[in-house]
């Protein structure tokens, strides 16, 4: 479904991404684990058309997507949950759902009921504006709008920061049933080690722009999380 191969990409002079491949199938959900300045957020932007990459493909249902303005990449099917969620706080929850729903069509402006069966609490937020919520109630709010534009693929970066530790658990069963029900892959951008061996089939290890290890979630043995906690530290 989204096949990224040899791609190299960064900012002004300096070179971020050393040629990063990886490949996501329908329905699967694949890690993106690293410290902190690996890559991983100029990856998921580089993908998104954020950023245009000096060499290297992304594909998307066997079609390049570089070069593709965010809004062309969103309409094919791929949605962002950026870190720091990026809702407009200043709109109402009901207004930021919306927003969301241009991305299946430049002419959709109804909400998928399938959203408010995930996130009931925010049938109860529709009027209130975004920067009020909590921050968990904001995360579900970026989910849910990017859920509005019915993609195939769901980019996320860093879904458990800033919310309380005791949520992020009904936060990863939430994930996986909305994978299972709407049969949407995800690339997962996670520092929270437990929540994302969760969420998985695969996990990719980045350091210094490049992947350095590949697996499947089951092969992180528990035994092993000490020795992950050296790609993972700040």
């Amino acid at each position: 479904m989204l096949k990224v191969s040899e791609l190299r990409a960064g900012y002004g002079s300096t070179l971020i991404l050393s040629g990063v491949s990886l490949e996501l199938q329908p329905g699967e959900v694949l890690a993106l684990l690293g410290r902190n300045g690996a890559g991983k957020t100029t990856l998921m932007r580089t993908i998104i058309g954020l950023l245009r990459p000096r060499a290297g493909s992304i594909d998307f249902d066997g079609a390049s997507i570089v070069g593709q303005p965010p809004h062309r990449v969103a309409q094919r099917g791929i949605a962002f949950v950026p870190q720091g969620r990026g809702i407009f706080g200043k709109l109402s929850v009901r207004e930021n759902l919306l927003i969301g729903t241009r991305a299946a069509s430049a002419t959709a402006w109804q909400i998928p009921a399938n959203v408010f069966d995930y996130f009931p609490i925010l049938t109860e937020r529709l009027e209130q504006r975004g920067a009020t919520l909590s921050g968990g109630e904001q995360q579900m709010l970026a989910i849910a709008r990017a859920l509005c534009g019915r993609p195939r693929v769901l980019l996320l970066d860093e879904p458990s920061e800033g919310i309380q530790p005791s949520i992020v658990h009904d936060l990863g069963r939430l994930l996986r049933r909305i994978v299972s029900d709407e049969s949407v892959a995800v690339l997962l951008v996670e520092q929270n080690l437990d929540l994302a061996l969760q969420l998985a089939d695969r996990a990719l290890i980045m350091e210094k722009g490049s992947i350095v290890r590949e697996a499947r979630a089951a092969e992180f043995r528990d035994e092993e999380i000490l020795n992950l906690q050296e790609f993972l530290a700040i």
